[in-house]
């Protein structure tokens, strides 16, 4: 039915009730009890049943009135709800619109801040990256990405330079440091969210203590020196590292791709398995006594069937 035809029959409902209403008010009495009523010279009996009759009426007209009030009412309340979670809702849309914009820019501004050759323009981008990422957990992925291309890209092993070990105090640079805490400093990383990509990157005596690298591509990372004190290196890709020097104390290396790894020392991977806290090994990979080193073998052996060492030959 129409609004327009639907309001006109209301109307005519309630002009009928009306009527109707009026009518029963005026003759009522005499068609609900007219064999005990007189039509002329009307006895006080006749006047205390119809004005019985009639304030009956009225208080039925005074409820049916104040019900429908409250009907009414109540309709309008779940209008007047719903209206105010709508516009609360658009609200929300809105203020996420607003917040999203503000994150975009925020994100814009410290991508140009991070391509400046400018060292402090670098770390100021790296910092506001580290911002949003806290606050925009869809952007988590994304300034993840853009943090280890940047790595990549400033910390890339140059060709043709040698695999020895690493000079004394080499070090990555500054902006490069600051990128690769707030990378693996990630606590709110997803276990499987594609992993990192630092692969061919040089962090030679690079801090990367208690580092989540889980599922990161570290292909043919120079990592001499570094200090990867229990870094997380679950289902990592070690293969054709190099690990002379690494501290691997407590470092988490179930399920990591060992393959074609370089200088690693038997002592530094029963540090990694065991914990240096327990065995007493130095890290050039010295003798045991004889029931540690029995012992220290068998957890080594249970450990490495959970890594890919195809190929790797452990140095004393």
């Amino acid at each position: 039915m129409k609004p327009k035809t639907k309001r006109l029959a209301l109307a005519v409902a309630l002009t009928g009730s009306v009527i109707v209403y009026a009518l029963l008010l005026w003759r009522g009495p005499w068609w609900v009890d007219g064999a005990h009523l007189r039509t002329k010279n009307l006895e006080p009996a006749d006047g205390v049943v119809i004005t019985g009759f009639r304030t009956s009426l009225v208080a039925l007209g005074v409820g049916f009135i104040a019900g429908l009030g409250l009907y009414y009412t109540h309709r309008s309340h779940q209008h007047t709800e719903k209206l105010f979670q709508h516009t609360r809702q658009k609200d929300r849309e809105q203020a996420e619109l607003t917040r999203e914009g503000q994150v975009t820019e925020r994100y814009v501004e410290a991508i140009k801040l991070l391509s400046s050759e400018n060292l402090t323009q670098q770390l100021g981008g790296i910092y506001a990256l580290e911002r949003i990422r806290g606050d925009s957990e869809k952007d988590r992925v994304t300034v993840n990405k853009v943090l280890a291309a940047f790595i990549r890209h400033h910390a890339a092993c140059k060709e043709g330079e040698g695999t020895a070990e690493a000079e004394a105090g080499t070090r990555p640079g500054e902006s490069v440091q600051a990128a690769l805490s707030i990378l693996i400093s990630d606590k709110r990383r997803p276990q499987f969210d594609g992993g990192l990509n630092l692969a061919g990157v040089d962090l030679r005596g690079a801090d990367i203590r208690y580092g989540r690298l889980h599922l990161t591509d570290l292909r043919n990372a120079r990592l001499e020196g570094a200090n990867m004190v229990g870094a997380d290196l679950d289902r990592s890709d070690l293969s054709g590292a190099n690990l002379r020097g690494t501290d691997l104390d407590n470092a988490n290396l179930r399920g990591a791709k060992l393959t074609g790894v370089t200088g690693l020392f038997r002592g530094q991977l029963l540090r990694a398995v065991l914990g240096a806290s327990r065995w007493s090994l130095n890290k050039d990979g010295s003798p045991m006594t004889l029931p540690q080193e029995l012992a220290a073998d068998q957890a080594v052996q249970d450990h490495i069937g959970r890594c890919d060492v195809s190929g790797l030959g452990l140095s004393r």
